[in-house]
Formats: C-alpha cells, sequence, structure tokens
C-alpha cells in the first residue's frame, strides 16, 4: 500500500481515492514538530508555533470540505507548562492572537469552537477569549473543531472519576451500577464520539496522554511530515489509509 500511495503524490488524485461513504467522523490530531521546523531553517520556535496556525487553518477547511464533523486538535498539553516560561509566554501570546483574527471567521464558516482541558491554569484574559469565541460559535453544526488546552488524558479520565465519586457521596448512583457510559459521560464534551482517526506528525510514534479514552479503537496513522507543513493532501493520504483498513473493534471480520 505504501508503495502504491507514494506514486500518487497530487493532492486531486488523493482526493480522488477517497470513499465518501468512509470518511471519518472525528479526526484528533497531535500537532507536532513546529520546534524542529523552525530549526532547520534557522528561525526561533516562536516563528515554528506561527506557521502552526496556517496549518490548523487549512486543515479546518479541508475537514469542512470532505464533510468530517469533528476535528480534535491537540494544541497544548498540562506537561507544556514546564518549558521555557519564555515559550510558553509566547504560545499564549499566539493563541491570544489567533483568536482575535480567526473568531469570525470559524463562526462565518459555520465552525463550532469548542475546548477541552483546564483553562482556569490559563492567564484570565486568554482564558476569558477562548470561553468568548466558544460562545460567539456555539450556534454553529458544519464542523466541531475541538481545541484542546491545558490537556491531559490521565487527568481526563480522573476529572470523570472524582466527579462519580462525588455522585456516588450524594448517593445519585450506587458504585455497582457504574459502568463504561458512566465514565463517559463525565469526559469533556460528552456529546462528540470517539476519534475514528488519530494522526500524529513529525514521525514520532506515541499518543502522549492524548484522548486515552476517546482513541481505545482509532485507527493510527504517523507521518514525517512536521506540523506546520501538514497541507491538505497529507490529510487527504491520511484518510486514504484509514479507508483502507479492516476495523473490526475487537470482532472477526
Amino acid at each position: 500500500m505504501e508503495s502504491e500511495l507514494t506514486s500518487v503524490n497530487k493532492l486531486e488524485d488523493f482526493k480522488a481515492l477517497i470513499k465518501r461513504e468512509g470518511i471519518p467522523q472525528h479526526i484528533a490530531i497531535i500537532m507536532d514538530g513546529n520546534g524542529r521546523w523552525a530549526k532547520q531553517r534557522g528561525l526561533t520556535r516562536t516563528e515554528g508555533h506561527r506557521r502552526a496556525i496556517k496549518a490548523i487553518r487549512t486543515t479546518v477547511d479541508a475537514c469542512i470540505s470532505l464533510n468530517v464533523k469533528v476535528l480534535s486538535l491537540f494544541a497544548f498539553s498540562t506537561e507544556n507548562i514546564d518549558r521555557p516560561a519564555e515559550e510558553v509566554n509566547e504560545l499564549f501570546r499566539l493563541f491570544d492572537q489567533a483568536l482575535e483574527t480567526e473568531t469570525a471567521r470559524l463562526k462565518a464558516e459555520g465552525v463550532r469552537f469548542i475546548t477541552s482541558g483546564d483553562l482556569a491554569v490559563m492567564p484570565d484574559e486568554l482564558s476569558r477569549k477562548f470561553r468568548d469565541t466558544v460562545e460567539a460559535t456555539s450556534a454553529n453544526s458544519r464542523l466541531t473543531l475541538n481545541m484542546c488546552v491545558m490537556y491531559s488524558g490521565r487527568q481526563e479520565i480522573a476529572r470523570a472519576a472524582r466527579n462519580l465519586a462525588e455522585d456516588v457521596a450524594a448517593g445519585r448512583i450506587r458504585p455497582e451500577n457504574i459502568s463504561m457510559s458512566h465514565i463517559a459521560e463525565k469526559l469533556y464534551h460528552p456529546e462528540l464520539p470517539d476519534a475514528d482517526l488519530l494522526i500524529r506528525t513529525s514521525g514520532e510514534m506515541r499518543i502522549s496522554n492524548f484522548m486515552l479514552w476517546r482513541l481505545a479503537y482509532a485507527e493510527l496513522y504517523f507521518t514525517p511530515r512536521l506540523w506546520p507543513d501538514f497541507a491538505e493532501e497529507d490529510l487527504c493520504e491520511a484518510i486514504v489509509a484509514y479507508q483502507r483498513r479492516d476495523r473490526r473493534f475487537g470482532r472477526i471480520s
């Protein structure tokens, strides 16, 4: 399959291979490689993060055209806060600028913007801007863009367990009655479906504490492409690979 795919090197060719009835409804992406992209070009890491915004815009547009329903992007993990303060502060400034410039565009294109993660850890003004964008786009339904910021997969599950423990303490549910669906209902945005396809850029092959619950049966796709260079062609190639897999969910085909 790889040799066949690499021979198809044009966007139009990848699009022709995509079966519209088998489009993944929820695509999750670990956007990796901004720093390496910048280093290869003698630029600062900040420039790599800045270029990443363009790749996000391209990917959102491509998902809309392909009728993907949910796009989850791993933008900032709870572990990232331990990076050098200068880089973290610059990332916060880029978030701020992107929210200022992109909110109107998301609203006009029918994109519902939501967040997963603990926004309270962010500066108050930045947290407010995230909430403002969520509110401004809340009526949209063309695509749900789930921006995972100050996010941790383990923390999300721990949060769900804590909320369930509170329900038990209040007598709203008995411990022996707790099921997987009860846990799912306590995750961030329980209305979202499980991820069908996980894409990670930059060649790294791990999920890095991302959406541990919703990735249970996702197809994993790893590409050496650094995130700032990720293009519509790369997304289409990932979808073609996804559609050629046999998704059995633990059963026999």
